[in-house]
């Protein structure tokens, strides 16, 4: 490929990830007007979301997998194809069972998205040049996650709230004629094909089993009730299976062997961490914004700004330095520390926090985001072999996406406790009549309209939730710790400079090579003779066949 259809595919890549990106976000703020005129309830408003994110995260690491064993580009094809026609689908909606359904079919399409094209920039980049289109993805990823809820809130307020699956489209059309014309990758080496079937039934169930209980608990059941105590065990049971049989399958959905591999391991346990921030901040500085201080959707997204230009800065600009300078570990750390720093900052928020402070603390967070979430990935690349590129690029991308779902409902139980908790003592000190017009205004446990509020109690669910939304901020920390000393261990491993195809080439030369010189040193054996106390050498002939010339057998007759 020339470097202009390198940049063409690439354009194809950035805008098939931007649509799916975009898809999971967009709809964020106009939830309560779709569910609201699809006749749904709280418990069709939570699937909606979760249904998403479950089949992102579980279908990740199968993608992955395929890509290690057929064509990638029919692949990132037909998942983009799979998105685009479920995002029209989910447009129609006549109910919520339709909605959710549509919804899962698109977590589905965004799952091998967002692997394949990681996997494809490695096939036709190498690690050293990766490092500054690696930024743009981590930019465009970072839009499209704070972007969206702004996008939809205004598409909502203008046309209404159906265009929010419509307005992606056109987008994903062009991206499917960019990647047809401009992306060429050479076919895969035919060879048979292992598919472990029982291993993607056991890890998807447990996954989602454990995903299903972290994002219901608390609200369709207690945390320590029996619904839950049999989820967890479910979760647990199906998953150490998934491991004994992964052991011993032939071509395993994740290959256990890649965490003997530090830079695989260390790698995982960062991203964890980084998909609490990514996600959490996205969730939780909007809920701030119209909870703690009283904006309206639109101006909720305005003021997350600072968030978004913080990862999309520190992205491309520490991309292009990584490319040009071929070092990554210092900007690493570096954004892990700024990540710790940010996510400290933020903690301390309360309702009447001047803006100027919230601003540098998301500017803050989102620059440590930006330096360290895709030069995970690109790490994670330049020390797999080929053959594993796919599984391993993907099972990154998996536990950051698992670790940002679980992180999110576990931080949002305890929003609920804290501002819950909050409002409780804050009504008690109220007038015995102002109590009494508190519990019929919040007495139906919904989030309330703020703005609707009469000020005595304004006051108080404003400092609940600042209050609140600072404390999980907080419990956020000891995991941004968590990856500050993984990428510290980090072996700083040399970025190499041959994509993935070229690469593939040379280890088949070298395992060509290798066979070669086991034949030729089969011929030079050493005899000894003795005559007398002279050892005399003698080297044997050795005659092969075209049988063992070709590798299928290394046995020959010595002359």
């Amino acid at each position: 490929m020339t470097h202009r259809e390198v940049l063409t595919a690439l354009s194809g890549l950035l805008l098939g990830m931007f649509v799916s990106m975009i898809a999971s976000t967009v709809v964020g703020t106009s939830l309560p007007v779709i569910i609201s005129d699809l006749g749904g309830d709280q418990s069709s408003f939570t699937w909606v979301v979760t249904a998403t994110l479950l089949a992102t995260t579980v279908s990740t690491p199968i993608w992955g997998k395929l890509a290690d064993l057929f064509n990638r580009k029919l692949l990132l094809q037909l998942a983009l194809v799979i998105f685009v026609v479920s995002s029209a689908v989910a447009g129609f909606s006549q109910d919520t069972t339709m909605l959710i359904t549509m919804r899962t079919f698109q977590g589905i399409g965004a799952g091998g998205l967002a692997a394949l094209s990681q996997i494809v920039m490695a096939d036709i980049l190498s690690p050293r040049e990766r490092g500054k289109y690696a930024g743009l993805f981590g930019a465009v990823m970072a839009v499209a996650t704070i972007g969206g809820p702004l996008l939809g809130g205004v598409v909502t307020d203008a046309f209404g709230w159906r265009w929010n699956f419509f307005i992606g489209l056109p987008i994903a059309i062009v991206a499917l004629v960019l990647l047809q014309r401009t992306l060429h990758l050479p076919a895969l080496a035919k060879r048979k094909v292992s598919i472990d079937y029982l291993g993607i039934v056991l890890i998807s169930a447990g996954v989602s089993l454990f995903l299903l209980w972290v994002s219901l608990g608390g609200n369709q059941f207690e945390w320590d009730s029996a619904v839950s105590w049999a989820m967890v065990i479910g979760a647990v049971v199906l998953l150490a299976v998934a491991v004994l049989v992964e052991l011993r399958a032939t071509e395993p959905l994740i290959p256990l062997g890649l965490f003997r591999n530090r830079t695989f391991t260390l790698a995982v346990i960062a991203s964890i961490s980084v998909g609490v921030a990514m996600f959490g901040t996205a969730v939780f500085l909007s809920q701030y914004m119209q909870l703690a201080r009283g904006a309206t959707p639109t101006e909720s997204g305005l003021l997350t700004i600072p968030m978004m230009g913080g990862v999309l800065i520190s992205s491309t600009v520490v991309g292009g330095l990584i490319s040009r300078r071929g070092k990554w570990k210092g900007f690493v750390i570096t954004g892990s520390v700024l990540m710790v720093a940010g996510t400290l900052l933020l903690s301390r928020l309360h309702y009447d926090t001047d803006f100027l402070y919230v601003g540098v603390s998301m500017f803050v967070l989102g620059a440590g985001v930006g330096m360290i979430m895709q030069n995970l990935v690109l790490v994670v690349q330049n020390t797999t072999e080929v053959r594993n590129l796919g599984v391993a690029t993907s099972a990154v991308t998996f536990f950051r996406s698992l670790g940002g779902t679980a992180g999110v409902a576990v931080m949002g139980s305890i929003l609920g406790t804290v501002v819950a908790d909050d409002i409780k003592s804050g009504i008690a000190k109220l007038e015995p009549e102002q109590q009494l017009q508190a519990a019929q205004t919040l007495g139906g446990g919904g989030i309330p309209h703020v703005s609707e509020l009469p000020d005595f109690l304004r006051v108080i669910v404003e400092s609940a939730y600042g209050l609140g939304i600072g404390t999980v901020f907080l419990t956020a920390v000891p995991l941004a710790v968590v990856t500050l000393l993984a990428v510290i261990f980090l072996p700083n491993v040399k970025l190499g400079t041959l994509n993935a195809v070229q690469r593939a080439k040379t280890e088949s030369d070298e395992q060509v090579g290798e066979r070669e010189l086991e034949f030729e040193l089969a011929g030079e054996e050493l005899f000894e003779v003795a005559e007398g106390s002279v050892a005399v050498p003698v080297t044997g002939a050795l005659q092969v066949d075209d049988e063992a010339r070709s590798g299928r057998s290394g046995r020959g007759t010595r002359a």
